[in-house]
Order: C-alpha cells, then sequence, then structure tokens
C-alpha cells in the first residue's frame, strides 16, 4: 500500500449488525446424493448454471495459463488408466499357466506348475502397476500445484474486483454474498479441478480400455455385461427424481438451521439481556425439526440406489459366469480369459459412476463459476477520465496534473439520492475556507454523513459539483482526493495484530517513535503503556480486549498519525468519558488548527467553538452561522441545542 492510500482514511467502515440474518442468502445451495460403485453412485442434481457452456470456456481460460502442466497431467493420467487396464489380462496369463500345471500334474501329461514362467508373468504385472502407480502421483502432485494457482487468480481477481466495485453495489448486495463468491465458490472450482479434471480423463480412457479389453476376450459377454447397465440406470434415475426434492429441502433447512445459530451467536449477550433463549430454542427446535423430517428421507431414498444397483449388477455378474463356464467348457475361452472378464466387469462400473457424478458435479462447478465471473463483470466505479488529477504532496511545482491543495472546500448546488427518485440531499450549497472548523449538525437522517460520503466521492453526486480549491473532485484520482482526508468515525474499526500496527495503519512508514507521538496527543499513550505487552500487545480478531473508549482512542491516534490536510470526525468522542472527552478536544483542537475540519456531532456543547456551524434537515441547510449567532436567532439550531437541557419530566 502506498503512503497515500494508506492516509486516505483513519478508519473503515464496520460490519452491519444486519449481516447475521443476511447469511441465510449467502451460501449457494448444493444437492449431493451417494456416491459408490455402479450407476447407484449417480449424484442428485444440484443449483445449475444458466450459460454452461461459456461459463466453462471461461474457466478454461483460467486452465490455459497453464497449458503445458495440463497437458501433462492428461498424459500422465491416461497413461496411468492404460498401464493399470493391462493388469487383469496380464493376470490371465498366470492364472492359465497354473490350471495349465495343476492339468497336467493331474493327467500325468506334464511336469507340473511352471513357477518361473508365473515369476515372470507377476514381476511384468508388479512393474505395469508401479508405473501406473508413479504416473498417478506425478499427475496428481503437478495438477494439484495447477489448481492452486488458479483459485489463486480467481481469489485475487474478486479481490481486486471488490476495491474496484462502487458503494452502491454493497447497499444491495449482503457482506456473506460477496464473502461466499472468495470462499464457497472458489472451494467447489478448487475441488472439481483438483480431483474431476483428472478423474474424467482417467475414467474415460478406463471404460473404453475396459470395452475394448472385454471386447478381445468375449463379445457375447460383453454384450450382456452392457446390458446390465440401461437397467440399473432406470431404478437409479426413478429413485433420485423422488428423493430429490427431500435432498433440496435438506439444503434449505440446514441453511436456515446455521443461520440461526450464527446469529444467535453473534448476538448472544442481547438474547441473555431480554430474556430470549426460551424464544431462540423453540425457533431453533422448529428448524431442527423440519431439516430432520427433510433428511431422513432424503437419506432413506438414497440408500436404496446402492441395493438396487447392486442387486441388478449381481444378476448380470450370475450371467456372466454361467456363460463364461459354458464357454470354457466348450474351449471357447481359457480360466484366465473367464477370470480376466469378471475382473473386468467388477472393476467396470467404477468409471461409469464416476461418470455419472462428474456430469452432476461440472453443473454444480459452472454455478459456481458463473456467479464468481457474474461478480467480476459487475459494473466498476466510474472511470476515472485521463490526465486526473494528483495532488502535490511534496511541495513541488504544480503542473497540468499535479496541483497544490490548501482546503478550501465549495458545495456547488449538490442534489443526490441512494436510489433513483429518493433524493436525499436538495441543492446543498456551502463554501469553507481552509483551515476551517466546520461543525455539522441535525437529527437523525438529516444527511450529515452523507455529505460526508459525498466529499470522500464514495458516492458521486447527481447533479451540482463538490470542488477543492476550485477542482472538481471528480477531476482527481479517487486515492489521489482520499489521500487527503483522514477519518474518525463513531463505529471503531481495529483489526487483529498490535496497537502498534493499528496505529501505523494511519501511516505505515511511521517510525516507532511517530506512533508514539500520535498516541500521546490523543491521550492514549498512558493506558497503553499499563497493558502487558504496551505497543507490542495483539488485539484479537474483533479487538474485545479492549475497552470501547480505548478503541475510539486509538482511532484518533491513526488520524493523528496520518497528518491529513482534511479532517472528518464523525461523532469521534462518542465512546469515551467526559473527562477523557476534554484531553481529546483538547488534542484535537490542536490537531485541527490549520486544517480544514468537518464534525459531525449530536452532542451540540462539543462543537461551540466552530467557526461555521451548518444546520441540516431532511437534506436542506436550514441555518448556517456561528454557536452564538445561531441560538440568537432562536431557530431550529436552537431548539436542538436547548432540547439537550430540556427536563423529561
Amino acid at each position: 500500500m502506498s503512503k497515500r492510500q494508506s492516509r486516505n482514511s483513519a478508519q473503515a467502515p464496520s460490519r452491519s449488525a444486519d449481516s447475521f440474518a443476511a447469511q441465510k442468502r449467502t451460501s449457494p445451495k448444493r444437492h449431493g446424493g451417494p456416491m459408490g460403485g455402479g450407476p447407484a453412485g449417480m449424484m442428485l442434481q444440484g443449483e445449475k448454471a444458466k450459460d454452461f457452456k461459456g461459463t466453462m470456456k471461461r474457466l478454461l481460460r483460467y486452465l490455459g495459463r497453464h497449458l503445458p502442466a495440463v497437458i501433462a497431467v492428461m498424459a500422465m493420467a491416461a497413461g496411468s488408466t492404460i498401464f493399470m487396464i493391462f493388469g487383469p489380462k496380464i493376470l490371465a496369463g498366470a492364472t492359465d499357466e497354473l490350471f495349465k500345471g495343476i492339468m497336467g500334474k493331474i493327467t500325468g501329461s506334464g511336469g507340473g506348475v511352471d513357477f518361473g514362467a508365473i515369476a515372470q508373468i507377476m514381476f511384468k504385472l508388479i512393474a505395469f502397476y508401479l508405473i501406473s502407480a508413479a504416473l498417478s502421483y506425478v499427475q496428481g502432485f503437478i495438477m494439484s500445484g495447477v489448481t492452486m494457482k488458479v483459485t489463486r487468480s480467481l481469489r485475487r481477481d474478486i479481490n481486486d474486483k471488490i476495491h474496484r466495485l462502487p458503494f452502491g453495489f454493497y447497499d444491495h448486495t449482503t457482506h456473506g454474498e460477496v464473502l461466499s463468491r472468495i470462499t464457497n465458490d472458489v472451494d467447489t472450482i478448487n475441488q472439481t479441478m483438483s480431483q474431476s479434471l483428472t478423474q474424467i480423463i482417467t475414467s474415460l480412457t478406463s471404460v473404453i480400455g475396459f470395452i475394448v479389453m472385454m471386447l478381445t476376450i468375449s463379445w457375447q459377454m460383453t454384450l450382456v455385461a452392457l446390458g446390465i447397465i440401461p437397467l440399473s440406470m432406470i431404478l437409479v434415475i426413478s429413485v433420485v427424481r423422488k428423493s430429490q426434492k427431500h435432498f433440496k429441502n435438506q439444503q434449505n433447512y440446514l441453511g436456515h438451521v446455521n443461520s440461526q445459530v450464527e446469529e444467535l451467536y453473534g448476538s448472544h449477550v442481547i438474547v441473555k439481556a431480554f430474556n430470549g433463549e426460551a424464544a431462540a430454542v423453540r425457533a431453533f427446535d422448529e428448524q431442527n425439526e423440519a431439516l430432520y423430517h427433510a433428511a431422513w428421507k432424503a437419506n432413506f431414498l438414497s440408500g436404496l440406489m446402492m441395493p438396487l444397483a447392486n442387486f441388478v449388477s449381481n444378476l448380470g455378474f450370475v450371467a456372466i459366469c454361467i456363460l463364461g463356464g459354458w464357454m470354457a467348457a466348450k474351449g471357447n475361452l481359457s480360466i484366465g480369459d473367464v477370470q480376466a472378464f469378471v475382473q473386468y466387469v467388477r472393476q467396470f462400473n467404477q468409471p461409469i459412476s464416476q461418470v455419472a457424478n462428474i456430469s452432476n458435479v461440472l453443473q454444480q462447478t459452472a454455478a459456481a463459476a458463473e456467479r464468481v465471473f457474474d461478480f467480476l463483470e459487475e459494473e466498476d466505479e466510474i472511470a476515472e477520465t485521463p490526465g486526473a488529477l494528483s495532488v502535490n504532496h511534496g511541495g513541488g511545482p504544480d503542473s497540468d496534473t499535479l496541483v497544490s491543495v490548501s482546503g478550501n472546500i465549495t458545495f456547488d448546488d449538490i442534489t443526490f439520492g441512494y436510489n433513483a427518485g429518493q433524493t436525499v440531499i436538495h441543492n446543498f450549497s456551502a463554501a469553507i475556507q481552509s483551515g476551517k472548523k466546520v461543525a455539522i449538525v441535525g437529527p437523525t437522517g438529516a444527511g450529515k454523513t452523507t455529505i460526508v460520503k459525498l466529499l470522500m466521492r464514495f458516492y458521486d453526486v447527481n447533479q451540482g459539483a463538490i470542488r477543492v480549491d476550485g477542482h472538481d473532485i471528480r477531476d482527481f484520482k479517487r486515492d489521489e482526493l482520499r489521500s487527503l482526508f483522514g477519518m474518525v468515525l463513531q463505529d471503531t474499526w481495529l483489526f487483529g495484530g498490535t496497537i502498534a500496527d493499528n496505529i501505523r495503519y494511519g501511516r505505515l512508514e511511521a517510525t516507532d517513535e511517530q506512533v508514539k507521538a500520535a498516541a500521546k496527543a490523543a491521550q492514549v499513550d498512558h493506558f497503553v503503556r499499563t497493558l502487558p505487552d504496551g505497543y507490542h500487545m495483539v488485539l484479537n480478531e474483533e479487538a474485545s480486549n479492549v475497552s470501547g473508549g480505548q478503541k475510539q482512542l486509538l482511532t484518533i491516534a491513526r488520524a493523528i498519525l496520518a497528518d491529513p490536510q482534511i479532517l472528518i470526525l464523525d461523532e469521534a468522542t462518542s465512546s469515551v468519558d467526559t473527562r477523557t472527552e476534554i484531553l481529546i478536544q483538547k488534542a484535537m483542537d490542536n490537531l485541527m488548527r490549520g486544517r480544514t475540519s468537518f464534525v459531525i456531532a449530536h452532542r451540540l456543547s462539543t462543537i461551540r467553538n466552530a467557526d461555521l456551524i451548518l444546520v441540516m434537515r431532511e437534506g436542506d441547510i436550514v441555518e448556517q452561522g456561528k454557536h452564538e449567532e445561531l441560538l440568537e436567532k432562536g431557530g431550529f439550531y436552537a431548539q436542538l441545542y436547548n432540547s439537550q437541557f430540556e427536563d423529561n419530566s
């Protein structure tokens, strides 16, 4: 991260409290059935892609970046299968030698079993199996590397896309839905490529190889073996159709149960505070009971497939044994050929079931890949104009694209709404001089925070313009514009890391001395030194090992370290006690001196010394001026101010 990027904000927006409930819609629903030998191994049809061919082509383009490795994997997978297929045929020679020797001994026409010949055959068989295993191991090793590289590329592309999407995208998309793309969907793609791609090759090679080898032994017995497959498939498909709806219900109810557990776990303090345990248990029992009924029906019906398929397969096996014995008795086949054919028949069902499984797995993979590619095709932020402006931080001479900024802000008749037809800001105009402290006040929903979002260009105005030193902010590069600002929000954001790292997030290249100086200015140094490891203490994932007020102090220290030209403070002292607030206010006054500052506050007593107070109501500036001036007017600001001291009784 560059210096300018690291300074763009002292805080990031925290996760919405509603995101726990949103998890109900986050995970793609997957439906699966039993896997095993025979057509019974066919999986139930899951979520299907709308454009299977187009999606798979895009996915193959990612694989195409590693084409030599993929070709090598395919060749090794096919070679491994071919060497394995020859095993039963070679073993048939040993069986024939053993049978010939025993019969010769019985009839007295031979010298017994030729163990030397059998040993040669067995060494040949072992060599074939060793070569097959070696090729399989190498192709697995190479394919694992390829799939990890592909999934790494997908995750990197998704992560890059997250930063290019406009903020409006996240207004209608849950956090969990975005996370599902980079976790569940990419994991599905990874598993398919690492397992199914080579399995497709080995299965198809096995099916073709087994049929060829069986035909070389006996075409009559091959017809009997192939005739078993349609009957098994008819039985399995009939069961699949009946059980599919139950598997879908199982996945739906499983999602509801998981979502409810996650919601309750994330808000267990609230549940206990309002004595909601009994209601939570009842709600969970209802969902769990529904899951139970759907799950046992699905698993019972799917459990019938294997016995049914095995029954049909065994009938065919009996027919093959009878036919093979009859042909051997007539001298049309050797005992070794019958034994080899039986082995091929036993192994033949496995690749057939794998192909059936893979066809469904590919459907699920295409659905997951389609969700990923749909996300990658979302419209990016409005592109920056060629020759966009950069900020002259170094104080050198300006140029056509490099400009100095002193901090003059102008809102020129701006109008904005998050959604079409719902205007939040109406014809807002204001002029703020460099170095002035501007307070934005008003009731909840008046549009105070929206003004800040527009100023940072998280959203673009619908009409009008916001200018910094006369330059439309849309003419700046976004990262350059945001490098001017330091933000401290009411909702604190700290990441898992040391306290020093969290403060240094405001300026990544800052030294330890500069970090401590910022901490002292934010009145945070004293309590940090009382902690077990001081500045090296590691905050946990939710930073729950420090208090809310201490977290607020750390974010203020981060903003101080960033040393921005423009400050934005959104209820920055809302989580601290009165004594600490006074100390922070002094530190903030020193920090704001000489800088343009925007302060959003509900406690109006904290902004009495502001150079300009903008009073907002329903998206409009209804009053503006200094504290004393607005009180003398006796208008809306005076009502807000005096309401803080009214006796509620």
